[in-house]
């Protein structure tokens, strides 16, 4: 599988590229977007003034909020004529934000996407499950157009009809599947009780994002499928999946496609870049992008980048996995808590699943936390099998083994996060699935 020659650049290479692309990129919105113009006008700012990467640091940041407020087109620099597609997020806090493609950007996309296939080695021989979702949501169409560009064949399913996926794999043999997470750990669960051994099937490679998820469940759907699973990172205001991938060689940190993407790491109080390998705010500013090119967008995940030769063979800077989202981001009692860090340790214990709730209430002037988390079938069948048995010693027992249970992944989350926790065991099934982004925060404060 042929690799794009940006892959493998020498790091002056490459800022040669960017420096040439973000000139470009504030020429572009100071003349032809009025957001802009006023942010730069404002910080006495002309495009004349970006004469290095370094003065990239001058240029206003956007946010989120931004996007919001100039609702729907407003940030758009492109004309009208000239964007040939829109999506938008699900606006599930208020209005969504839109998002428009010209036809260069959607070149941009399906390379940065095709990218993402070749490094977790999906190619011309592969055929492609995308259940990522199509419509407004970018993950279905950003991982069909990358699929094709690697000349793979495509089945665009989209998420849902459990049962049909399952079908699908073993009737079309498909060989690559993209997903959340969260969804792939429910298709094996609903294939576990229709007698489905995965591992028998085509299947080779995954594609998983879009949610927080933590290493040890990557290696769960491995071991479960029988698959190699690379992470992918993206989201809609910059593109949508395909910003940065993982590679199958190391799968260890992922490489941001930084020929189009230029990203910085800052403190997210103060604002300033910090150095390389320190964790922070990712922020990214589009330098190949046309419909709604973005400076320095505050993108609210924490990361940290570092830069090298893979073994891979590419020298595009990387990323560490999202850690969290610092809107998403839990304050406890003055503790940061993220769902990542609970959904670690869970995954480490026999007895339970992946399927957890996170839920905030405040009890009296505290905040306190409480998490829900599914036991296995096998914990449940064992625990019926004594009770049936009317064995009042193994019952006892059972409880006693519950107990020490809960008392265990207590321990383990407070040792993680550092404030006690409530854990409450429940029955496999009770916490709702989703098809999409896993809902894992039920925030029970008053407003």
């Amino acid at each position: 599988m042929a690799w794009s020659k940006e892959e493998t650049l020498s790091r002056d290479e490459m800022r040669a590229i960017q420096l040439a692309g973000l000139q470009r990129t504030v020429a572009y919105v100071y003349e032809r977007n009025a957001h802009y113009r006023k942010k730069l006008d404002d910080l006495g700012v002309t495009p004349d003034d970006i004469r290095s990467l370094d003065d990239i640091r001058r240029l206003p940041f956007t946010t989120k909020q931004d996007l919001r407020d100039n609702y729907p087109f407003k940030m758009f620099s492109a004309s009208p004529e000239e964007i040939v597609e829109y999506h938008a997020t699900s606006g599930t806090t208020g209005k969504p934000i839109a998002v428009g493609y010209t036809r260069q950007d959607l070149e941009v996309w399906s390379e940065s996407m095709a990218r993402t296939c070749t490094g977790a080695g999906i190619g011309k021989n592969d055929v492609v499950q995308n259940i990522f979702g199509y419509g407004l949501f970018t993950g279905g169409l950003g991982a069909h157009y990358g699929a094709l560009k690697v000349g793979a064949g495509v089945i665009p399913i989209s998420g849902g009809n459990t049962q049909k996926q399952i079908m699908l794999m073993e009737d079309f043999g498909s060989t690559a599947l993209t997903s959340t997470p969260s969804f792939l750990m429910h298709i094996y669960e609903v294939g576990e009780q229709m007698g489905v051994d995965f591992k028998s099937l085509n299947l080779k490679s995954a594609l998983c994002g879009a949610e927080p998820w933590s290493e040890s469940m990557r290696h769960s759907i491995q071991d479960k499928f029988g698959i190699t699973v690379c992470d992918i990172y993206g989201l809609s205001e910059i593109t949508g999946p395909g910003v940065s991938f993982e590679c199958r060689e190391e799968q260890s940190g992922l490489h941001v496609n930084e020929d189009f993407f230029y990203p910085e790491i800052i403190d997210p109080d103060s604002g300033e870049v910090l150095p390389e390998g320190e964790e922070g705010e990712l922020v990214f500013t589009t330098i190949n992008k046309y419909g709604q090119p973005l400076l320095r967008y505050r993108t609210r995940d924490i990361s940290r980048l570092t830069y090298g030769t893979c073994s891979c063979g590419r020298t595009l800077v990387k990323m560490a996995r999202v850690s969290g989202r610092s809107d998403d981001m839990l304050i406890i009692r003055g503790v940061n808590v993220f769902p990542s860090q609970i959904e670690a340790v869970i995954m480490k214990r026999e007895g339970v699943s992946p399927h957890y709730m996170v839920i905030v209430e405040r009890k009296g002037v505290m905040d306190s936390l409480r998490v829900k988390v599914e036991v296995t079938e096998e914990f449940m069948i064992k625990a019926a099998a004594d009770v049936l048995k009317g064995a009042e010693f193994d019952i006892l027992e059972d409880v006693a083994a519950v107990r020490s249970k809960v008392r265990h992944l207590q321990q383990d989350i407070k040792d993680v996060i550092g404030i006690s926790v409530e854990v409450n065991l429940v029955p496999p099934g009770s916490i709702p699935r989703s098809q999409g982004k896993a809902q894992r925060i039920e925030d029970r404060r008053p407003k």
